[in-house]
């Protein structure tokens, strides 16, 4: 009995990949999430090719397949790839519901410096609505968590005082998600009009007392 289980044991060790290869295997599905994202904001996502993707990573399509299953599965990973880098920029599980809300401000500026995405995204969540669409599960359930963890952070806000006497936060989040997506559109229509991130911060600071103070503040000291 002793000596099946070394022997087991002794297979599991021969068969495990080096770390190494784990980290390789991990630098090229990030490499192909940033290319996809590449292709997929400058053609969209019916046109950009798995093709086109692994061409940029210097790979097959029969290569890139082995790391995504096919192309909605790659979209899914872009979405997800996307978000991940989002919430580096806004945290919802601070105490502080305003330091969430600039991160929303703050997201909205680097927003500015990546069109391509900015497109991209505006074109998939008005094509998800249909039943359909391979994005379409993802946006409903996006949507419901950015309406709940703003209208949660909107709540804090309520419960410290600062929140606009008679706004609700649970409405008071759904404008501030119709808000951000018609500035992207609007800003991808003519960017020299629109600064999404001023007139973000601007309205939400009409919702959030001394909210541009607090910025105006912080922004000095940097």
């Amino acid at each position: 009995m002793v000596e099946a289980d070394i022997s087991t044991k002794s297979s599991t060790v021969r068969t495990r990949k080096p770390r190494g290869e784990y980290a390789k295997s991990a630098a090229t599905r990030n490499a192909i999430l940033d290319a996809a994202l590449e292709v997929f904001a400058q053609s969209g996502f019916r046109a950009g090719s798995l093709r086109d993707v692994a061409a940029r990573v210097g790979m097959s399509e029969a290569g890139l397949l082995h790391h995504f299953k096919n192309k909605s599965a790659l979209l899914q990973a872009v979405l997800d790839h996307r978000d991940d880098h989002a919430r580096e920029l806004v945290d919802f599980d601070l105490l502080d519901g305003v330091e969430s809300l600039r991160g929303l401000v703050r997201l909205a500026r680097y927003n500015q410096s990546i069109p391509g995405v900015v497109e991209l995204f505006c074109v998939l969540s008005a094509e998800a609505t249909s039943p359909d669409h391979p994005a379409h599960e993802y946006f409903v359930a996006r949507y419901a968590s950015v309406r709940e963890s703003i209208t949660a952070a909107f709540g804090r806000i309520a419960d410290s005082g600062r929140l606009l006497p008679g706004a609700d936060p649970a409405r008071a989040a759904v404008a501030t998600i119709a808000m951000m997506d018609g500035l992207q559109v609007q800003w991808l229509l003519n960017s020299e009009a629109v600064d999404m991130a001023d007139a973000l911060q601007e309205f939400v600071g009409a919702l959030v007392l001394d909210f541009d103070a607090v910025a105006a503040t912080e922004g000095s000291r940097a």
